[in-house]
């Protein structure tokens, strides 16, 4: 073999130095080569295996010792494909650290609230200047028409009309009984203080009260007063004796004559708002300052007219009273939240009882 040639062999080792044993290169690291990161997930980079390269010294034995053989040189000649040379792979681009498991799970639930909520606003492209005569013609089309005006005027009226009606029905049937209640409790302490104080009987002025009167049927307890005044008596919740002119009735203390009274049946304070559930026999008891006088409903006269004056006579036409004698009337209006007829309730003097020997068994009952 030739000086030139790239193999070569130490034949004999005592005459020549053994040529050094060059240490084998290590293998670079296997590259990787990075994959795309599809739906939060990572799939294994790829990589190239390389052979693992021969020894670059082949030993043998023989008589005269161990034998080297070097590998050839890759540098002189590029023909030799099939020596196992390590291969050489171009470097892949580092691969990018994915985001870690629980920054994946904070970006699932941003995803799935942007897909429950309103989708984000696309800007709109600014829209081209109108002419003058297109922004008349927007001008006309904004400007409301007469008949819409119109309709919104009567809406907003109907709208206020009935906010006020509500208020009004509101007081009526409310406020006026919180408030009527409130001024027969002041009227009711004023007769007791005045019956404590030694009060001289006498007249009465109008408005004035002077008595008590109760029906247990109806748990009703109220006040009277002089006269039938609306604003003075009935509208402040007591009942009113008719006491003036061709009106004027008998007081419970005379020994004859109707005790006749009126009260109003709805709305500031109501008192004789039941009174058509009187049956005969019920007891309606009056407390003045010097006795309590009980009387028995006797009978009722539905409806009548307001201007039937004959109801409250000294022997009450229609009451089924034949002679003269001691009878109270109840008069108060009908139907309900109306003021169109009038209802008439009658009953007779039972029992006359000194305060001073306590209640009636009606009462005490």
């Amino acid at each position: 073999m030739t000086a030139g040639s790239p193999w070569f062999r130490a034949t004999n080792l005592s005459d020549q130095e053994p040529e050094p044993i060059p240490t084998p290169t290590p293998a670079p690291a296997p590259q990787y080569e990075a994959q795309r990161y599809e739906a939060q997930q990572y799939e294994t980079a790829a990589y190239e295996p390389i052979p693992a390269p021969e020894a670059g010294f082949a030993t043998h034995d023989d008589a005269y010792g161990t034998t080297y053989e070097a590998a050839p040189d890759m540098t002189q000649d590029d023909t030799h494909d099939e020596t196992m040379a390590l291969r050489t792979v171009e470097p892949s681009p580092a691969p990018v650290p994915g985001p870690g498991r629980a920054e994946r799970r904070r970006a699932a639930k941003g995803r799935g609230k942007g897909r429950r909520g309103a989708p984000e606003p696309v800007a709109e492209a600014p829209a081209a200047p109108l002419s003058r005569v297109e922004a008349r013609r927007a001008a006309r089309a904004r400007k409301e028409s007469v008949g819409v005006v119109a309709s919104r005027v009567v809406g907003e009226l109907f709208i206020t009309f009935g906010v006020v009606m509500l208020l009004f029905v509101t007081y009526q049937l409310w406020w006026t009984n919180v408030r009527a209640g409130q001024q027969t409790d002041r009227a009711k302490e004023q007769i007791e203080d005045a019956w404590a104080k030694g009060r001289a009987p006498g007249a009465f002025e109008p408005g004035q009260g002077f008595a008590i009167m109760y029906i247990p049927k109806l748990d009703v307890v109220v006040p009277v007063a002089e006269g039938i005044n609306k604003p003075k008596v009935l509208d402040r919740g007591m009942v009113g004796h008719y006491a003036e002119g061709a009106l004027k009735t008998a007081m419970p203390s005379d020994k004859q004559g109707n005790f006749a009274v009126a009260g109003h049946r709805n709305t500031h304070g109501e008192p004789f708002r039941y009174i058509n559930r009187l049956e005969p026999g019920d007891p309606i008891v009056v407390e003045t300052q010097d006795a309590y006088y009980t009387y028995e409903m006797a009978s009722i006269l539905p409806q009548t007219s307001p201007s039937n004056v004959s109801v409250i006579d000294p022997v009450p036409k229609q009451s089924g009273f034949t002679e003269p004698g001691r009878y109270i009337t109840l008069t108060t209006c009908t139907p309900e939240f109306t003021s169109t007829y009038r209802m008439i309730v009658w009953g007779k003097m039972v029992e006359e009882r000194p305060r001073s020997k306590g209640k009636p068994d009606a009462l005490v009952g």
